[in-house]
């Protein structure tokens, strides 16, 4: 009997909390304006400058972010991006031991994808252009790989990630809701890996411009 009494207990439990949940939801949902999300997809331009294992700017990457205007200023959201950077190292002779070596070129390839929370200030939240100052923060998956020969070696750590930018959301059609997005940021990661040369990536710095459209 009494453990009949518990489970009877737990079930009431769990449906006087299934039924609060129901109430925040519907609440939730009334004040729920669609007009205050947007979608936002950028290019993205990127440059490493605190590694030289791969340091070349490049242009292969792209960003994402959906985001909501909790505030005429504020908006938060969701954001994922990506990002690959390489370098062409020329013929060399590379110590892999004290009885080892190796004479070969290399393809260095560092690829990054963070994902987390972003949030953003509008400085002047006019209706045609509003310049804001923002952040984003999370995780980051990372993929350093050295491609010789007919092989490659590679190291995938993960890491922290934080990034300020500045930009601008321009809205040149009256009453549109598409408009484009311009913006510069810096990033810092965490990630620490190993490469086939021995020397250690310790974190990485990175700065670059994001261009695409608001939606």
């Amino acid at each position: 009997m009494t453990g009949g009494k518990t489970m009877k207990t737990f079930y009431k439990k769990i449906a006087l909390t299934l039924c609060v949940f129901s109430m925040f939801a519907l609440q939730s949902h009334a004040q729920w304006d669609s007009d205050k999300m947007h979608l936002t997809i950028d290019w993205q331009m990127n440059a490493p400058y605190s590694t030289d294992f791969a340091d070349k700017i490049s242009g292969w990457g792209m960003n994402f972010e959906g985001t909501y205007d909790i505030a005429p200023r504020w908006s938060v959201g969701a954001f994922i991006n990506f990002h690959t950077n390489h370098k062409y190292i020329g013929r060399q002779t590379i110590s892999l031991s004290p009885t080892e070596s190796l004479t070969t070129d290399q393809q260095r390839s560092a690829y990054q994808l963070p994902f987390g929370i972003t949030t953003a200030y509008n400085v002047y939240p006019s209706k045609g252009v509003k310049p804001y100052i923002g952040v984003k923060a999370g995780a980051v998956y990372t993929r350093y790989t050295t491609y010789y020969g007919t092989g490659g070696v590679y190291d995938n750590p993960w890491g922290f990630y934080a990034s300020p930018e500045i930009g601008l959301k321009i809205f040149p059609f009256t009453n549109k809701r598409m408009g484009f997005h311009v913006a510069g940021y810096y990033s810092y990661m965490t990630n620490q890996a190993q490469t086939l040369t021995g020397e250690g990536i310790d974190g990485q710095n990175n700065v670059g411009f994001r261009l695409g459209v608001i939606f």
